[in-house]
């Protein structure tokens, strides 16, 4: 056995299919097959089961893929470590951030990240938590920034953020007095569909109040709700970074709902075959002190319940 045939297994295993095993691998099926026919013969251990939709693991297979997986993380961390006694930061970083996220501080930390680590190729997909978190079991991305999802994943988790949701409306909307989610329910709210991540936190928030979140108007874009409540009398409630833009340049409004902090916490999510390298690490590092230089910045921007009193 050796790490080629190791990584075919692997590849085959968490693909289930021998046509995206290959892609995978960027090799040819007939090349792929035959390297997992000779494993089979020097195991002499049925792999793999061929069914009509996918190649399904027997339970000998089951067991080299237990077997094999601390291999495989462990010959990662052996390269991250030997990346860094050569003292140059090089490689490539695939990752997933959140659309919420992108639109925020992402140029500007590329923008310094490329310029600091010249030799580090970068490849950033702006989605979804629940797509990313297939692409990164996929092995479509190496890691992505994700909403801390309610359930296991499967995954292992680096802590990055923990923000203020808030309600937003359009510069001279005030809302009437708003001192908790359940209040901001009777407003005309536009949010995100229950597929997105942040409509799931908001409705984890509401399970237990006595009343539900029904919107009137429901958009995954938060660039498209920021547009939308800036040019209207509608409410929405997101994290404050997502509109940063918006909270800056003073077309948005943001004000705190009650005394009752409801947050979003952002994770990084990877494979535990596939830690973070030395590159990625940076990354992640100068993504965590871009967002909380944001945070920042935008909590004078945020309306509190004495602030409105005061002004009333």
């Amino acid at each position: 056995m050796d790490l080629r045939q190791i990584n075919y297994f692997l590849a085959l295993y968490e693909e289930g299919s021998v046509t995206r095993a290959a892609q995978r691998m960027n090799v040819v099926q007939p090349a792929l097959s035959m390297q997992i026919a000779k494993l089979e013969r020097e195991l002499e251990q049925k792999l793999f089961e061929r069914t009509p939709k996918r190649m399904v693991p027997t339970s000998a297979g089951r067991t080299l893929h237990r077997l094999v997986t601390p291999i495989q993380r462990d010959l990662a961390a052996a390269m991250s470590h030997m990346a860094n006694l050569s003292g140059t930061i090089s490689g490539e970083v695939a990752m997933g951030v959140l659309s919420s996220v992108t639109r925020s501080v992402i140029p500007g930390v590329l923008i310094d990240f490329a310029r600091d680590y010249p030799e580090v190729e970068i490849s950033i997909a702006d989605g979804y938590s629940q797509t990313f978190i297939e692409w990164v079991n996929a092995g479509k991305l190496d890691l992505a920034v994700i909403n801390r999802p309610a359930r296991r994943l499967g995954l292992e988790t680096i802590p990055l953020l923990e923000e203020e949701m808030v309600l937003v409306s359009a510069r001279g909307n005030a809302p009437p007095s708003v001192r908790s989610l359940s209040d901001a329910a009777h407003l005309k709210l536009v949010l995100p569909s229950k597929r997105h991540g942040l409509r799931a936190e908001l409705d984890r928030h509401m399970a237990g109040l006595a009343t539900d979140l029904e919107p009137r108007l429901e958009l995954d874009s938060t660039d498209s709700i920021a547009d939308l409540v800036a040019r209207s009398d509608w409410f929405t409630v997101l994290p404050s970074i997502a509109v940063h833009r918006q909270l800056m340049d003073g077309s948005l409004i943001a004000h705190a709902i009650g005394r009752t902090r409801i947050a979003r916490h952002l994770v990084v999510v990877h494979q535990a075959r596939h830690p973070p390298g030395p590159a990625a690490m940076l990354l992640i590092e100068r993504l965590r002190e871009a967002l909380v230089a944001a945070r920042a910045a935008l909590q004078p921007k945020i309306i509190r319940i004495a602030d409105r009193k005061n002004k009333d």
